[in-house]
Order: structure tokens, then C-alpha cells, then sequence
């Protein structure tokens, strides 16, 4: 059994949504998300780290208790505490969780004032209108219950891409492990950098003979066989996911990435600029009649139907071969372009790690910049700062700056977006910030003109600069709120704000629609990872991802400007 740092991270989760339902210490529930969220952040393998003996009490956030925890997890794929309180507790409330309006506290109330114990149960609660009479809810609240109920039902299951990633890099590993192979890569969706991925095709090349299949088979996360032959095998895994193994030739591993990296309707539109060049394009190669004349590598397929070379973010048939026709195809942002971070958290709210520790993190990037952007203090969860503890931490970046060399520390806030759209310190404060982040965070079901008035009210305000995670998705958690994002868009061109694509994997938030819709508009899109431990700063590689999709370029993005013109830009 392979446990990945998702494994744990979920393990961690649903301990902290279970005490949080059963009351418990706020402070250990706390802990848990917290390391829920640094391992699932972590860029190499918790279990590998068990594995050669590391001490994972090492990482920033993790004591002793945690870690022991954690190698339980690693050894069993569970832990004897979240078993524990699974049999103190119905388990169809963790599945209830998955319901946007239902955080842990409305979940107790369910289960202790209306003894609901099953998802059937709630709905028939629903339907009877006995979930608007408890405090909290209302009428809103109960219709919004039944319409996520129904969404639950119908929505495929796809994994978040961060998910994907970490069982894709395993299993990639694992075959490298059969001599014999070569140019091995993971296509589809997962290539295309989705923000989730239905199943993963594998495509690999082999030098010799090798029994792959038979190595790929008995892979020990292999959960189900669904067919297996020379070419071609098919598994389910034990998270769910299918997984597509394809042995291709060496003279056709170019059509066939081509092919199965996709998207559909690219592929389509290839094939058909092939026909009108009276050539055949498929996964064994282009032809002309009955010789093949491309096909080795991606970059021949398209140069012999006359296109540059087309990303594979690009690939969703969204203008992209009439661009390449055109050459106009955009110089996608790429991690070398990223001068710096402008959203980090700290001790001094809800972040992991200190000012000088997440300073020197960035600084070991190559970051000219980090701006420190706690919580304000009306997110009491997260230890929102008042303006005295602002102060505090205004000084102590003062003191800082005299001290850091390399890099420049920006004095920041993420200060919430209130219902009315005003924010939650006094601009007296906020005037003394070089950089002003508002983000919305509660009253997620306003009605969508309310939601989008709040939003571009707060961007009136001329010391707002950012709009973070403009429409509050976490996927496959949170549906988007309501709100008109290309007014929000236009609002911000027309008032020199810029908005957040947040690297964050649960967030992506700019989506890829309209980051292209931004691009459009001359609205400069912040990448930024939300980081609130060091690792966090890794998943600047997922808002990358995201940024491409969108078609961002270099200049199109905030944080790809030095520190001197960046600090042109943010002058309002």
C-alpha cells in the first residue's frame, strides 16, 4: 500500500471535522488542520521520508505527537484516533461536510437538535422544511442543502490536481523502476494542467523487450484489472482512479503525447486542417498516403501541418491553432518570470512559520520580494490582526528590513471584504501598507447583484490593491459564489486593481476562463500561493499552471515585475 501526503492529509481533515462536531479543544483541532494542510502542500513524498528513517517531526508545524501520528498513517493508511471517532459518531456526517453550507458546527446541530444521522435523512428534512426552524439556518440555507444534494448525486468524481500529481509522480517512479524504458510521460488532462483529472493515460516508449504490463499489473495500488494486453492495460487504483498504460514505438511517441494529451476538441480541429492538407493524422503519426513523414516527436506532428509548436495548456481548441497561424501564439508565464510573492502568512495570524523564516524561504527562490499579508481581525479563526498587533508586525518588518539582504519585505494585509463592502480596518492603517489584499470570507450566499456590488465597492476604496480568490471556490469542496465576474473584471480594469489567480491547489481561484477574460481586459493577474508555511510556496507551480491555461504572458502578470515597477503599479 502507497500512502500519499493526500492519504494524510484527509486522514488529519476528517480528525479535526470530527472533534470539531464533537466539541473538542479547539487548539488540537487547529493543529490537525494545519497539518492537514502542510502535508498536502509538501512537494516530495511523507511516506518516502518514513521510509529512510527521516524524523518528520523536522517539518515546519509537525511535533512529536503529529509525527508519530503520521507514520501510523503511512503504515496503515489510517489512524486509530480517526477510527475511534467514527464509531462515537454516524459516518454519513464527514459525507455532509461536502456540502458547502454545512461546516462542522451546522453539522452538530443537525445531528444533535434533529437526530439527523444519514444524507437520506437530511433530505427528508429538507423536503419537510424542518431545517429552517433551527437558529443559523433559515430558508436560503434549507434550499441551498437540497440543491448541493442533488448536485453530490450527479457530479462526476474527478481528483484535484494536486491529488493526481502525487499519484502520478509515484506510479511514473515505480515504472521507472523496470529497466528497459524510456521517454515515459503522463498525457491527457493531467498534461494539460486541469484543475482536476478524470483518469490518467500513461504513455511509455521501451528500448527492449520488458514485461511492463505485467510490472504495471501488479503495481500494489492496482485495485482492479480492467484489461490487460501488449499495448495496451487498464487498472483501477485503490483512490478510484483509472489509470491507462500505453506502450507506443519510439517513431510514434510524438503523435501518440499528441493525441492523448488532447484536448478532444484540439484534436479534432488538427485532424481536420490535416484532411484539407491532404494528409492523416492519428496517434501512430502524420501521413502522406502510406508514409508516415512525423510523428517522433510533438514538434514535428505540428510543424508538418505548418503550425508552430502548441503548448499543451493551450490545447482546448479556444482560438489557439487560428493564433498559431497568425503567430500569435502568447510566451506563456513560466516559473523563471515570477520576481516574487505579494500573499504570505505568518505566526502573527494563521501561518506556520515566522516573518524571518518565510523571508528567507523566498529568498532562497531567487525572490526579489515577499509581501507579509496576514488575516485582519475580523477572521478571529485565524487570529486576524487588530491594528495594534498590526503595528507590532509593521515594526518588526521594520526591524527586519535592516537585517534581510537580498530581499525586500512588503508591509500587507488580506483584510476582509465586509457585506457592505467596506473593509475591516481604518484606511488610517492601511495607508501605511505597500500592498492591500481584500478577500471575501463569509456571506458566501448573498444574492448575486448584492455579492458583486460588495466586491466592486471595496475596489472603490484607493488603497484596495488585490482582489484575492475572487470567487471563493474551493474545488470540489465550495461552489463559486454568485457574483458577475466580468463585472467584477471590468470594475477592476477601470479602477487600476488587479485580481488573484490563488496558487493554493484547493482554490485555483482565477479560473482559466477568466484569466483570458482579464488578459483581454489589460487586468494584471498576482500569482500567488497563500502561503502559510514554506512548502506552501512550492504550489506557485499549480497558479502557473492555471496562468497558462489563461494564456497569461509574462506581462500580464504582477508579480513577474521587478520591485521598482511593481511599486509603480500598485500606485493607484
Amino acid at each position: 500500500m502507497v500512502v500519499q501526503n493526500s492519504d494524510i492529509s484527509e486522514v488529519f481533515e476528517q480528525i479535526a471535522d470530527l472533534m470539531e462536531i464533537k466539541g473538542d479543544n479547539p487548539f488540537k483541532i487547529r493543529a490537525y488542520r494545519n497539518a492537514a494542510r502542510t502535508i498536502g502542500g509538501m512537494p516530495h513524498s511523507v511516506a518516502d521520508m518514513v521510509t529512510q528513517g527521516e524524523d518528520l517531526s523536522t517539518i515546519t508545524g509537525i511535533g512529536k505527537a503529529l509525527a508519530q501520528k503520521m507514520e501510523e498513517i503511512v503504515a496503515t493508511g489510517t489512524h486509530s484516533l480517526l477510527h475511534k471517532l467514527k464509531e462515537e459518531l454516524p459516518a454519513d456526517l464527514l459525507l455532509m461536510l461536502k456540502i458547502p453550507t454545512l461546516g462542522p458546527k451546522r453539522v452538530k446541530a443537525l445531528h444533535s437538535k434533529l437526530g439527523i444521522t444519514t444524507l437520506e435523512e437530511l433530505e427528508l428534512a429538507a423536503r419537510a422544511g424542518k431545517i429552517r426552524t433551527l437558529d443559523g439556518f433559515g430558508v436560503k440555507t434549507e434550499q441551498g442543502i437540497r440543491a448541493e444534494l442533488e448536485r453530490l448525486q450527479t457530479t462526476e468524481q474527478r481528483l484535484k490536481l494536486v491529488v493526481a500529481e502525487q499519484i502520478a509522480t509515484v506510479l511514473t517512479g515505480y515504472l521507472k523502476e523496470l529497466p528497459g524504458l524510456s521517454d515515459i510521460e503522463v498525457a491527457g488532462s493531467y498534461r494539460r494542467r486541469k484543475e482536476t483529472v478524470g483518469d490518467l493515460d500513461i504513455l511509455v516508449a521501451r528500448d527492449r523487450e520488458a514485461p511492463i504490463m505485467d510490472h504495471f499489473t501488479t503495481y500494489q495500488e492496482v485495485e482492479r484489472i480492467l484489461m490487460k494486453g501488449e499495448t495496451k492495460s487498464s487498472v483501477v487504483l485503490r483512490s478510484g482512479l483509472q489509470v491507462d498504460l500505453r506502450v507506443v514505438p519510439h517513431r510514434s511517441f510524438g503523435a501518440a503525447l499528441q493525441y492523448f494529451t488532447g484536448s478532444q476538441t484540439h484534436n479534432i480541429a488538427i485532424r481536420s486542417r490535416a484532411q484539407k492538407m491532404k494528409l492523416k493524422v492519428n496517434e501512430y503519426g502524420v501521413f502522406k498516403g502510406e508514409e508516415q513523414i512525423a510523428g517522433r516527436s510533438e514538434e514535428d506532428v505540428y510543424t508538418a501541418l505548418g503550425l508552430p509548436y502548441i503548448e499543451p495548456e493551450l490545447r482546448e481548441n479556444r482560438g489557439e491553432i487560428e493564433a498559431a497561424l497568425d503567430n500569435r501564439l502568447p510566451r506563456l508565464v513560466s516559473l523563471p518570470d515570477i520576481q516574487g510573492e505579494l500573499h504570505s502568512h505568518t505566526t502573527y495570524s494563521d501561518g506556520l512559520c515566522s516573518i524571518t523564516e518565510m523571508a528567507l524561504a523566498a529568498q532562497a527562490r531567487g525572490y526579489e520580494y515577499l509581501a507579509i499579508t496576514d488575516h485582519s481581525q475580523r477572521l478571529t479563526i485565524a487570529h486576524g490582526l487588530t491594528v495594534p498587533r498590526l503595528r507590532q508586525q509593521l515594526q518588526e518588518i521594520d526591524y527586519l528590513a535592516d537585517k534581510m539582504k537580498g530581499i525586500v519585505l512588503l508591509k500587507g494585509i488580506e483584510v476582509d471584504i465586509l457585506d457592505d463592502g467596506s473593509l475591516d480596518l481604518p484606511d488610517e492603517i492601511l495607508r501605511e501598507l505597500d500592498i492591500v489584499i481584500g478577500a471575501v470570507h463569509s456571506k458566501f450566499k448573498l444574492p448575486l447583484s448584492q455579492q458583486t456590488e460588495r466586491i466592486i465597492k471595496a475596489m472603490d476604496n484607493p488603497l484596495l490593491h488585490i482582489i484575492a480568490h475572487p470567487s471563493g471556490r474551493l474545488i470540489n469542496e465550495r461552489a463559486p459564489y454568485d457574483v458577475d465576474m466580468d463585472k467584477i473584471i471590468t470594475a477592476a480594469r477601470d479602477r487600476g486593481c488587479f485580481l488573484e489567480l490563488n496558487a493554493y491547489p484547493d482554490r485555483l481561484d482565477l479560473n482559466d476562463i477568466y484569466c483570458k477574460a482579464a488578459k483581454e481586459m489589460g487586468v494584471k493577474i498576482a500569482i500567488s500561493t497563500d502561503a502559510h508555511s514554506l512548502r506552501d510556496l512550492d504550489n506557485i507551480r499549480y497558479g502557473l499552471g492555471q496562468a497558462r491555461r489563461g494564456w497569461l504572458e509574462p506581462e500580464d502578470v504582477l508579480n513577474t515585475h521587478n520591485l521598482e515597477n511593481l511599486t509603480k503599479l500598485l500606485q493607484r
